[in-house]
């Protein structure tokens, strides 16, 4: 289980260190960062997939991610004695983002290109890895560094000694995907894996095109697609490994009298709505769409191969508010099975999910522009070190 994430100088986020239990909800007025932390978290993800720099890219370019404020906010400028300035830069342009779980620790650092004067390239924009560090352990200490790339010097830890992987690690790579050797770096690797099962949701279509309307073609399907295309697959799929009880209360729960069915026609598998009152089902392309986000939600918070961690960015969207008590109740069930993490701005579903057991509410404000999590102190801050450039 993730138990800190740090961000620091990615948009809003100027420095913000996150403590986080089993179930974690973030939320904040429009304009705090709550998306912001929800991208950074994707961040990291991406970096395990070899797309950081890409998705940097989509997001409008590194210099356009950075914190924009100054570098150092004074005492007095937060008394709003003088207006908020900038003062001459004395630390290099980095945006850094970690996280610590129950045995490993990550953290990057990401900085512009050291620029020639002469150099041709059309890519001076594109940021590089400076560092990136994987330890073992709560906090990153140099005993206990397993892993370290510096530029491009990449080396894991061998006994007492260091043994170098490469010295060519290009500068817009992650080590994970040059240096998460079986048998060198077994924990580049192991972490490189876990990363890439964490679960993302924030594009499920309900649309009147939405994918999930249409009838497609099944197979066994244990996780939910992103846009939620292949939701009869998946909500067959519950049924028969074993959750389907679970799933039919959770539908219960919300419509009472309801129950679906899944219907197969030349391989093509489409959902079915069985309501209170009515004589013929609905098919997905008739049901509102509050009714079918709600059946992609339990697709995905029921699934027979729960991640370590599932991250839901405003699961609330398209649903009435007399759905969200529900809907939380779904999500506690789904932080049996693994580490939550919520985006939301609907006070409703923010307090049912507040009387969740080890449930806790993270809300976010705005100081000068920079987000903060109300009432954190510096000694409530999680312990956190970043790796030195």
């Amino acid at each position: 289980m993730l138990h800190t994430l740090a961000i620091a100088n990615y948009r809003s986020l100027r420095e913000l260190i996150v403590p986080l239990g089993q179930i974690n909800v973030i939320t904040g007025a429009n304009g705090s960062g709550k998306s912001s932390l929800y991208r950074a978290l994707r961040l990291l993800a991406e970096s395990a997939q070899g797309r950081l720099v890409g998705t940097l890219a989509q997001e409008g370019g590194f210099p356009s991610t950075l914190w924009a404020g100054p570098e150092n906010i004074s005492r007095a400028m937060k008394r709003g004695e003088v207006p908020v300035q900038g003062t001459v830069r004395k630390e290099v342009i980095s945006l850094k983002l970690g996280f610590a779980a129950d045995d490993f620790g990550y953290a990057i650092d990401l900085g512009l290109p050291e620029q020639a004067p002469d150099d041709p390239s059309f890519f001076l924009k594109d940021p590089h890895f400076k560092r990136e560090c994987i330890w073992a352990g709560p906090v990153l200490r140099e005993s206990v560094l397993l892993a370290d790339r510096d530029h491009s010097l990449c080396k894991v830890r061998n006994g007492r000694d260091w043994q170098i992987l490469s010295r060519h690690v290009p500068p817009y790579d992650s080590l994970f995907s040059h240096c998460a050797d079986p048998l060198r770096a077994a924990e580049v690797l192991a972490l490189r894996e876990r990363m890439r099962a964490w679960r993302f949701y924030d594009h499920l279509r309900s649309d009147a095109q939405a994918p999930a309307r249409q009838a497609q073609i099944g197979t066994y399907t244990p996780v939910l697609a992103h846009d939620g295309g292949d939701l009869a697959a998946a909500l067959q799929t519950i049924r028969e490994l074993g959750r389907g009880e679970e799933m039919d209360a959770a539908i219960t729960d919300a419509f009472p009298g309801a129950r679906i069915e899944i219907v197969v026609e030349n391989s093509r598998f489409s959902v079915q709505m069985w309501q209170s009152g009515l004589l013929r089902p609905l098919s997905a392309a008739e049901l509102s769409d509050g009714t079918l986000r709600y059946l992609l939600l339990v697709a995905a918070l029921l699934s027979p191969r729960p991640p370590e961690l599932l991250v839901l960015n405003e699961p609330e969207t398209s649903l009435h508010p007399d759905l969200l008590p529900a809907l939380a109740r779904l999500i506690g069930a789904a932080a049996a099975h693994s580490q939550v993490i919520v985006v939301s701005h609907a006070a409703r579903l923010v307090t049912a999910l507040s009387r969740l057991r080890e449930a806790q509410v993270l809300q976010l404000e705005k100081e000068l522009g920079a987000s903060r999590l109300l009432d954190q102190t510096p000694l409530d801050r999680p312990a956190w070190q970043w790796p030195v450039r």
